[in-house]
Formats: structure tokens, C-alpha cells, sequence
């Protein structure tokens, strides 16, 4: 009798892998120079095994929209973002576990009619969430396409600098990262000045008053200066005063876009020397 197969998931970065009779002998994204495996060494689960012990909660960060985030926190621990709008809802990130109560709750607030994310390291159990919402389209960056361990029919794989997912929500790829690290930027929010959503490819420190760029964050890898500065070229060209992190509570209320410009400045100021401690 054949061994039954099980989509097992890395305990470390949260990625799942397609169904398989056992374990993959390693992660391809802990292995990555970006993430890492722990010291005692690669550990498996599954979503039936994780959700034994966690759960999801919600949390209404502003009207149309919901931070979704598992506790205790499993793998990197960055919750997802859901945007409600008036052309379907738009998941943005992925967290890895799925139960059947944040599908209940999410099919009650209009489910979902398309899956974003990030980078690679929030691609999680995309693709079952996406069976769970009628096979929704998951946007990924081309650029990024090498990094995905499940691969599926509901992956759209988008290039160029930017996508339309629904009316008044729109993906720029940034870089940084990963060559394909996307933000979205949701015109409604804020009140209507405008949110970017950015996962860890700008990542908000912990005083709120900066923001971060890294290759890696675990392995404190930087990215050039030169790179630095071309992100910022592209996000100033994005209208936004409000940006929500990767991790509860990590936003900040206003003035983003003068504070990621800011941030970049003294960034490129401290790594070519130009300041002093």
C-alpha cells in the first residue's frame, strides 16, 4: 500500500511543498542566502499538524481593512493584509496556516478575488488558499519565479513595473530584496490619501519614524547604496501617506512617503561614509 502523501511545510520560513510521500531533504528557501536553517537543523510539519496548536486572529486595522496573523506565531511570523473593495478583496502576503475558520470568516467579509504578494518568503501555503477561494489568481513578479516551491495553475506570473490587480489597487515591483519584491498600493486607504503595503521589501523599524532595506535581514545583508536610491526613485513616484509592514502594529500613520525618502537618504549617507558617529 502506497505511502498516503502529505504537502509538508517548513517550519523555519512557513514555505509548503507540493504533496509528496515524505519530507523534502532540504528547504530551497532556508537555503537561500536571504534566509537560513536553524542550527539543530531542518524541521517538517503539515497545516492539519500546525493547527493543532495555533490559530488565526483577525484585526480591523481601518475601514475594508483586516490583518490576518496565526499566534502563537509560526515561521518568520508576518501576518497578511486584507483589502476590501467594492471589486473584490485582495489578499495581500500569505501566512501559512488555514483553517476552517479564517476560511468562514474571510468567505463572510466577500472572500477573495485575488492573492498578492511580496516576495518570496511570504509565499507560504499560497496555493492552498487559493483553492479554498475558488482557485483565486495568485500575482507573483516573473522575476521571481524561480523561488516558488509549489508551483499550480493559479499562479500568474506578471512583469513590468506595474499591475492593476482590481480598480484603485495596484502592484509596483521595487526590488531590493528579491529582484521581483513587489509592494501594493491601495489608493482608498488612509482615508483616502493613499497606503502602501510593502511587506519586509521596505521594512518599518521598530521607533515607526524610519524605514529599513536589506537583502537579507536575518544574515544582515545590505544592499547597495545605488540600489537603495533606485527604490526610492520608484516609490516616489507612488502617491501613499500611510504604510502597513509585515507585522502587527509595525505602520506608520502619516508622512510615509516623506519617511521612506528620508530613510533612503540616510541610508546612502551612513554606507558611503558621509556620516559620522
Amino acid at each position: 500500500m502506497p505511502l498516503r502523501e502529505e504537502s509538508f511545510v517548513c517550519m523555519t520560513c512557513g514555505t509548503q511543498y507540493p504533496p509528496a510521500a515524505s519530507a523534502p531533504a532540504a528547504c530551497r528557501t532556508c537555503t537561500d542566502e536571504r534566509q537560513y536553517v536553524p542550527a539543530p537543523g531542518q524541521r517538517w510539519t503539515t497545516l492539519a499538524q500546525i493547527a493543532v496548536g495555533h490559530r488565526n486572529a483577525f484585526q480591523q486595522l481601518e475601514p475594508n481593512l483586516f490583518g490576518i496573523g496565526t499566534t502563537p506565531t509560526f515561521g518568520i511570523g508576518q501576518r497578511a493584509l486584507l483589502v476590501r473593495t467594492p471589486h473584490g478583496n485582495v489578499l495581500w502576503d500569505c501566512i501559512t496556516l488555514l483553517d476552517e475558520a479564517t476560511i468562514a470568516i474571510i468567505t463572510a467579509l466577500g472572500g477573495l478575488a485575488a492573492i498578492a504578494i511580496s516576495h518570496p518568503h511570504y509565499y507560504s501555503s499560497m496555493v492552498a488558499w487559493s483553492r479554498a477561494f475558488d482557485n483565486a489568481p495568485i500575482l507573483l513578479h516573473a522575476a521571481d519565479r524561480d523561488h516558488v516551491m509549489r508551483p499550480d495553475a493559479a499562479i500568474e506570473y506578471w512583469e513590468g513595473a506595474t499591475r492593476e490587480v482590481v480598480p484603485g489597487v495596484t502592484l509596483t515591483q521595487v526590488g531590493g530584496h528579491f529582484a521581483g519584491s513587489t509592494v501594493l498600493q491601495w489608493d482608498a486607504g488612509a482615508e483616502g490619501r493613499g497606503a502602501l503595503l510593502t511587506g519586509d521589501t521596505v521594512q518599518v523599524v521598530p521607533d515607526r519614524q524610519f524605514v529599513g532595506f536589506m537583502r537579507s535581514y536575518p544574515n544582515l545583508i545590505p544592499l547597495p547604496p545605488q540600489e537603495v536610491a533606485r527604490m526610492a526613485a520608484v516609490l516616489d513616484a507612488r502617491r501613499f501617506d500611510r504604510i502597513y509592514g509585515a507585522w502587527w502594529d509595525f505602520h506608520i500613520e502619516r508622512d510615509a512617503h516623506a519617511v521612506v525618502q528620508a530613510s533612503a537618504a540616510r541610508y546612502a549617507a551612513w554606507s558611503r561614509g558621509m556620516l559620522r558617529a
